[in-house]
């Protein structure tokens, strides 16, 4: 393992923010989780060889992967940020139909999608190009192009640390649903992801009609071609005209999540204002578009004019800058939509 201390939150993160966490720790194999949670539950010392720590008191702590879907605050975090450079994708199970794959958590998302896609291998295509860690995408259920993780995550193995052991959760254990899992909701402190195990098809490509503004992108570029590698290319070159690279303009990813709508009275509610909702979700970026808040600054932030769920860190040095600009817009789409608006990025505290 490696241990810092004392590491602004807006070195780790893509939004920018963020003060000193008083330590991070990386581990390099899964069985440093044991030493590291008990250092949390105990206190006392902990050290890298190098590098010496020591607590009185037990600390939190914050599974942390690329960074891409977390916001960091002014106060920073008197805890650990867990990080992992867990590494390794590789079949492990395999039928005329279906192959089974094992990816470690600390592998790039978009690695994986891009090691699937050139073995001809479909199921998450869809979700190329998303930043962070492979161990991060079952926490939020990330999700694009109407495809999300858990349609095709089997199960994932994670330190559980109630118990102090490597254990299996299977997809239903996991809870899925919108940008949610158990693991941001009733066991949120419980379980460190060290690998996903995902089944996808072999020889099955998608079907039209696909996603709304996927499908008339290849309708548009009269591309008929439906493979893993044709579908990567088109959600990149999508992704690439509208969503800022997090590398050279600070943001973290989808700002705000979609509205999902519960009833069939809501989704006609929905409708009858002149809302295309997508089987039971409205798109928010429309909604922003329609408030004519694309390109708007608020306090330092951005509603990006490509892509209005994106906001982007212009000039915001605090998390404070934050907070004004989202209640701002929040209030603006409330003026016009009976919606109230959700954050996406989870907040380190």
């Amino acid at each position: 393992m490696k241990i810092s201390e004392n590491i602004p939150l807006k070195d780790l993160t893509t939004m920018r923010l963020g003060g000193p966490a008083r330590f991070v720790i990386t581990a390099e194999f899964p069985e440093e989780l044991r030493e590291i949670y008990r250092f949390a539950k105990t206190g006392g010392e902990l050290s890298d060889g190098k590098t010496t720590i020591k607590s009185d008191t037990p600390l939190k702590i914050f599974p942390l992967g690329g960074g891409a879907n977390s916001i960091g605050r002014d106060e920073g975090y008197n805890g650990i940020i867990l990080k992992n450079n867990f590494r390794g994708i590789e079949i492990i199970d395999q039928t005329s139909d279906e192959v089974m794959i094992r990816a470690s958590a600390g592998e790039i998302w978009d690695d994986l999608v891009a090691w699937t896609t050139e073995h001809d291998y479909s199921g998450i295509e869809g979700m190329s190009k998303i930043p962070g860690s492979v161990g991060a995408a079952p926490v939020q259920n990330i999700g694009a192009y109407g495809q999300e993780i858990s349609q095709a995550i089997d199960h994932v193995e994670a330190f559980d640390s109630k118990t102090n052991e490597i254990v299996t959760l299977s997809n239903n254990e996991m809870n899925f649903g919108y940008r949610r899992s158990i693991f941001n909701r009733e066991e949120k402190d419980r379980y460190y992801i060290t690998a996903i195990i995902i089944t996808l098809w072999q020889d099955e490509y998608l079907k039209p009609p696909l996603y709304d503004s996927l499908q008339k992108y290849l309708d548009d570029n009269n591309i008929s071609d439906y493979s893993p590698v044709s579908i990567r290319k088109a959600v990149s070159t999508i992704r690439a005209g509208k969503l800022p690279d997090p590398e050279k303009i600070a943001s973290a990813g989808s700002f705000f999540k979609n509205i999902v709508l519960k009833t069939p009275e809501e989704i006609a509610e929905a409708e009858s204002l002149g809302i295309h909702v997508f089987g039971d979700q409205i798109n928010t970026g429309f909604l922003l578009e329609q408030c004519g808040l694309k390109g708007k600054i608020f306090h330092g932030f951005k509603v990006s004019e490509t892509a209005a769920l994106i906001l982007m860190n212009v000039s915001g040095e605090t998390h404070h800058n934050l907070e004004l600009a989202k209640e701002e817009i929040k209030a603006a789409i409330a003026k016009k939509y009976p919606y109230q608006l959700e954050q996406e990025p989870v907040e380190i505290k």
